[in-house]
């Protein structure tokens, strides 16, 4: 079952991940939310459209903007509306 890890903390657990482009998007209820806190940082892209980023913070360090997510894909990327995928770090085991 697919893992993210950082800072030695199982962030986010699930075998129901949807890869895109390499990255495994996990469900929004898969996710330790405790980690998470929202970053106002938006990023575009042109096929699944804006994401939203989150903090994710592990034993007070701050991994900042380390998650993203589509709260509202284009039509081609709705198989990720609001999956979160990770990096800055965050370690994905298979």
């Amino acid at each position: 079952m697919p893992k993210a890890i950082w800072n030695d903390a199982v962030i986010a657990e699930s075998d129901e991940t949807e890869v895109v482009e390499g990255n495994h998007y996990f469900p929004p209820v898969s996710i330790q939310q405790s980690y998470f806190a929202k970053n106002p940082k938006t990023t575009m892209c042109g096929w699944k459209g804006s994401a939203n980023y989150y903090d994710i913070i592990v034993d007070g360090k701050k991994n900042e903007g380390a998650a993203w997510y589509y709260a509202d894909p284009k039509p081609e990327a709705a198989n990720i509306k609001g999956f979160i995928a990770f990096w800055k770090g965050v370690q994905i085991i298979d």
